[in-house]
């Protein structure tokens, strides 16, 4: 029993905590407001989808989590550091050292090779090119490319790239993933295959991913779903997923 409630107190170790945050324009005369006093707590090893409306403010919040947007009011705090303090200078290597992202429009290079497209992060770093390069490796075998490791961007399929921006994201091995509308240029089946990759890496490597949609079916696919519109957070659901019965469903389609 001891043992149990340890290991759900691990589960639950806040990663990022947003207390009365603002978000706040002004266009012309009129202030509008992004978002307008949010409050949550994402854990670490959980996969969060932020879920809303176009104009509901879930861009805007998921900026602000990653350091891109400075909020007008409130607090973030991520991994106990709190990120609306700091410098442009200190969220640049803050976001280097602890954040991956996965992007709607994949962003390779499309004059290389999977590889070296997941191995580009780790060259800012500084780590020696066989270092990237055997990193790169272990993460394009773990979203399943052994086979396209050596083919160019624009030789793979969409959900391939994907797969190989899912890649890139984990090769800086981030505590934080953040991942924007990321199955948006997919079609149904390819983004229940990346979805599907998604949490199962959430859940294997422990990591802790953000995800932002405006497609309740997608946001399914989370651990816990925040609903927000209009700059405020109406609900949140929890979801319980069967891995095992997920595992065998893929196993018969492979």
């Amino acid at each position: 029993m001891a043992e149990e409630n340890r290991e759900e107190k691990s589960k639950k170790i806040p990663m990022i905590q947003v207390k009365n945050l603002y978000k706040v324009y002004k266009v012309g005369d009129t202030r509008v407001y992004a978002l307008g006093g949010v409050d949550f707590t994402i854990y670490k090893g959980e996969f969060c989808a932020i879920v809303g409306p176009s104009g509901s403010g879930k861009s805007t919040l998921l900026n602000m989590m990653a350091g891109l947007e400075k909020p007008s009011k409130g607090e973030i705090t991520i991994a106990g550091k709190h990120i609306e303090k700091l410098t442009e200078n200190q969220l640049v290597a803050f976001r280097r050292k602890h954040v991956g992202f996965i992007f709607q429009s994949y962003n390779l290079l499309q004059t290389m090779n999977a590889v070296e497209n997941v191995a580009l992060p780790l060259s800012f770093r500084g780590v020696p090119r066989k270092k990237r390069n055997e990193t790169a490796v272990k993460y394009i075998k773990l979203v399943g490319l052994e086979k396209q490791m050596k083919h160019m961007a624009n030789e793979m399929s969409g959900g391939q790239q994907q797969r190989v921006g899912i890649a890139r994201a984990l090769a800086v091995d981030p505590q934080i993933i953040f991942a924007d509308e990321p199955t948006g240029n997919l079609d149904s089946k390819t983004t229940k295959e990346i979805l599907g990759l998604m949490r199962k890496i959430v859940r294997e490597q422990n990591q802790t991913l953000v995800m932002v949609t405006h497609d309740n079916y997608i946001a399914g696919f989370a651990d816990r779903q925040l609903h927000i519109v209009d700059g405020k957070i109406f609900k949140i659901e929890e979801q319980h997923h069967d891995d095992t019965e997920e595992d065998t469903e893929n196993e018969e389609e492979r």
